[in-house]
């Protein structure tokens, strides 16, 4: 069973029992907006539960983003609209802000190099009989960089978020508790930011600390201490909620490997050989089947270890192409990712509805049926004078039947706007010549 809540966070149903809280793992930029995308289908197919208003949150990188912004009472139809277009009062998603060079930590360990040779030349030549001038001049890997991007920015973007309107960049002045997980350094251990003892730290450089991972960005220092992405420990972190008594966690995880034999055999794609796409892919898809096995083992030990409480778990297939190949530095990019995690997941808890309405009804939640089975578009909800009706990915179904994406006929709207992102593409290109 799990343990009683120990949260130093505000908010009356902490330690309710039955309580259900909201688990979101990392993902960088396209994880978020997968995530915005899943979570405005699951909140408008939930019934007795309210995304805003859950009784905990726990985040891990890109989902720490997300669950500070949901603790925060930004709604996913909020984030869906500003990660399309600039909405005035907000501060719109820009992908760049992730991918600033860290010139000041190049610039350092550029200085670096003249003292580490002149240190590594002295050492030779004091006992070159000891070791050879190339095992001296190892010393120079300590010149190598640690980061590529500069994190700041990312802090910086969060707390002008945070700072708008009667939202707060401090964990003790939130309605619900909210938990940042990230890695000490030193340690290799979990810390949960938003806990007693760590809950002064704002939330904007909890964030910012959780999705520090090593080699892309540069560790975090918070009071002396050195910290890093919190995935490398676990994806999720679900046992975080479990352990204070949640009895109910919801999940998301956009972290999972690229099946595209499948996508291959489907028809989706034309080749499937990821390593025609160079070393970022290799690595991405190395990445995401590590986290993915951790991510299967720590479920099936849940099961065991909390016994009365159920997770759900909704992440992308595998053979799903479109998932994983995406511009999001432009606006179309960003915004077919959002609507199709928006239409996946509605198809997935269609399918699953059988299997996911009686447990949810233990928790005193459920899933709108009628709304899963009406055809309808993320942008009808969001944004409705956005975009013309458009055929949902998916056709109309009934509960536990899977299907394929719907193939669009030649004069379907679908196609016209598939040719309107092309005008638009390149009147982008004309622009910029």
């Amino acid at each position: 069973m799990a343990g009683p809540n120990g949260s130093g966070s505000s908010g009356e149903s902490a330690g309710r029992e039955g309580g259900v809280a909201l688990a979101l793992a990392g993902g960088g930029p396209g994880g978020a907006i997968y995530e915005i995308g899943a979570l405005k289908a699951l909140g408008e197919a939930l019934e007795g539960a309210d995304l805003n208003d859950l009784d905990m949150y726990v985040g891990v990188s890109a989902g720490a983003f997300i669950g500070a912004n949901l603790v925060n009472q930004l709604t996913p139809a909020q984030m869906c609209r500003a990660i399309v277009k600039h909405e005035p009062g907000e501060h719109p998603f820009r992908p760049e802000i992730f991918f600033t060079p860290a010139a000041g930590e190049l610039l350092r360990r550029g200085l670096m190099v003249p003292r580490l040779v002149f240190e590594a030349v002295t050492e030779y030549l004091g006992d070159p009989r000891e070791r050879t001038l190339r095992e001296t001049l190892t010393r120079l890997s300590r010149a190598l960089p640690v980061a590529v991007f500069d994190n700041e920015p990312i802090r910086h973007y969060l707390e002008q978020i945070y700072s708008l309107k009667d939202r707060t960049d401090d964990f003790r002045r939130l309605r619900r508790p909210l938990y940042v997980v990230a890695s000490d350094l030193d340690s290799g251990e979990a810390v949960r930011f938003g806990e007693e003892g760590l809950d002064h730290v704002p939330i904007s450089r909890a964030v910012q600390a959780s999705s520090a991972l090593p080699g892309l960005y540069p560790p975090v220092e918070i009071d002396g201490r050195y910290y890093v992405d919190g995935v490398l420990l676990k994806t999720l972190h679900a046992s975080v909620a479990l352990e204070k008594g949640m009895k109910l966690v919801l999940c998301i995880n956009p972290i999972v490997p690229v099946d595209t034999v499948r996508a291959v055999e489907r028809g989706i794609m034309r080749r499937g050989r990821l390593i025609d796409r160079g070393l970022p892919t290799l690595l991405s898809q190395t990445f995401r089947t590590l986290i993915h096995s951790r991510l299967e083992a720590g479920m099936a030990r849940y099961e065991g270890r909390f016994r009365g409480a159920d997770i759900v778990l909704l992440e992308p297939r595998r053979d799903d192409y479109k998932m994983f190949f995406r511009n999001i530095f432009s606006f179309r990019g960003r915004r077919e990712l959002c609507e199709h995690a928006y239409d996946a997941t509605r198809h997935e808890l269609l399918v699953r509805y059988e299997e996911l309405q009686p447990v949810l009804e233990r928790h005193g939640v459920g899933l709108r049926l009628d709304v899963l089975k009406e055809a309808r578009t993320l942008w009808d909800v969001v944004e409705p004078s956005a975009a013309p009706p458009l055929p949902p990915l998916y056709p109309a179904l009934e509960p536990g039947v899977s299907a394929s994406p719907v193939v669009p006929s030649a004069d379907s709207p679908q196609v016209v706007r598939d040719l309107d992102r092309l005008l638009d593409r390149l009147e982008d290109l004309v622009q910029a010549s």
